[in-house]
């Protein structure tokens, strides 16, 4: 069974991955198993657009990072081994800190959260969001 401390630094790892981001954003949540960070974009649902967050649970640390999902070609140039941490469209597990993957994983982040602050590109995400809603 992985050991909860471990785990706690891995948490804390991931979370500094996303807090540089905080100032320009919004923290929806802060505790001992989740953080999460919102833009301060409103969508069409009235809701912020989510940037990303941590989760700790019971057999990995999750992290979410919502602009992979939205912009799936920042994902183009991932190492095999960041993509063998993901699980779905814009979640990435990690049971023990490996530098090489969190390097890579911030460099990303910043890329997603460029592309979260292009008014632009937000602007198509809610015209996606308006077109998807009248199906």
């Amino acid at each position: 069974m992985p050991n909860k401390n471990d785990f706690e630094k891995v948490f804390a790892r991931l979370k500094s991955v996303l807090q540089p981001y905080a100032k320009k954003m919004d923290v929806a949540q802060d505790t001992e198993m989740y953080y999460l960070l919102n833009t301060r974009h409103i969508m069409k649902n009235k809701q912020p657009l989510c940037f990303g967050g941590v989760r700790l649970g019971k057999a990995y640390v999750s992290f979410y990072l919502m602009s992979v999902y939205a912009a799936p070609d920042l994902l183009k140039s991932m190492s095999p081994e960041l993509k063998k941490r993901m699980q779905g469209k814009s979640c990435f597990t990690f049971k023990e800190v490996d530098e090489k993957s969190l390097k890579e994983l911030a460099q990303l982040t910043k890329a997603g959260a460029a592309r979260f602050s292009d008014g632009k590109f937000i602007d198509g995400l809610r015209k996606l969001q308006s077109a998807g809603s009248k199906h």
